[in-house]
């Protein structure tokens, strides 16, 4: 884990005032409750396990050990079984009822090998009738116009180092589509310190997730534009799928037809 913004305890600091819980967290909350055991991959500080994990079994995996620190130590961080790993390449010897990987984590992987094996995770920890879904944002949606520093300036109140004024700025590549966006906080701190990161994020299309899924043993049963809840369009915020293994499908489907 390379990207400062969550490989350095300085700034991991802003993430839970950055990310509180929203409709997305209120989805996935609804949509797990009849998993008996949760697998989510890029789980952060944690904040989504350990909600989870009052009723179920749950495992978080993330690669950056700052972020993990914060998890651990939140309340209720005690009853998630945490892993520092990397959701490319983990393996835990387990299958899940529901595998999510949510906050637009997908997004970091910048390759369409990274992104398949990513997805071949996923398939590898599936339960037979499992379920799982992502998010990432709809390139068409072209969000990252609104990550200017004056489209984006803001105030955030830290608990122990009070108003901090943050923005960003970002660069976009047109020829592979990655966004390179820059995170500012400055910090009253006496004068006033400066704690900056950069971050690359990809934006796949839904057309380059369907090309990927089957490859990966998923199928995508249903196509969300956003998490609260309506079906995908051209112009859809987000791409959220939700599917299964294929072989759950193939097999209800061969049931069928006998």
């Amino acid at each position: 884990m390379t990207d400062r913004l969550y490989s350095d305890p300085d700034l991991v600091q802003f993430y839970d005032i950055e990310n509180e819980g929203g409709v997305d967290f209120d989805y996935c909350i609804n949509f797990a409750k009849d998993a008996g055991s949760v697998l989510d991959l890029g789980c952060g500080t944690g904040q989504l396990a350990t909600a989870l994990a009052r009723q179920r079994s749950v495992t978080g995996v993330d690669p950056a050990p700052a972020m993990l620190d914060i998890a651990r130590r939140r309340a209720g961080g005690e009853s998630v079984d945490w892993v520092e790993a990397d959701a490319r390449k983990v393996r835990l010897g387990r299958r899940f009822d529901l595998v999510l990987l949510t906050g637009h984590a997908f997004q970091v992987f910048l390759t369409s090998k990274d992104q398949e094996a990513v997805l071949g995770t996923i398939a590898a920890h599936l339960a037979p009738g499992g379920r799982f879904i992502f998010d990432t944002r709809n390139p068409a949606a072209e969000e990252w116009l609104e990550w200017t520093p004056e489209r984006s300036e803001r105030e955030l109140e830290h608990p122990g180092l009070g108003t901090t004024k943050a923005w960003n700025d970002f660069r976009r590549d047109p020829a592979s589509g990655i966004v390179t966006y820059s995170t500012y906080y400055e910090i009253p701190d006496g004068g006033r310190r400066m704690l900056s990161a950069e971050s690359k994020i990809a934006f796949p299309t839904r057309e380059n997730l369907e090309g990927m899924m089957e490859q990966s043993g998923l199928v995508v049963e249903e196509w969300l534009g956003s998490w609260r809840g309506g079906p995908f369009g051209p112009a859809s915020p987000e791409i959220i799928p939700i599917g299964r293994l294929l072989e759950d499908v193939s097999k209800r489907f061969a049931r069928h037809r006998a």
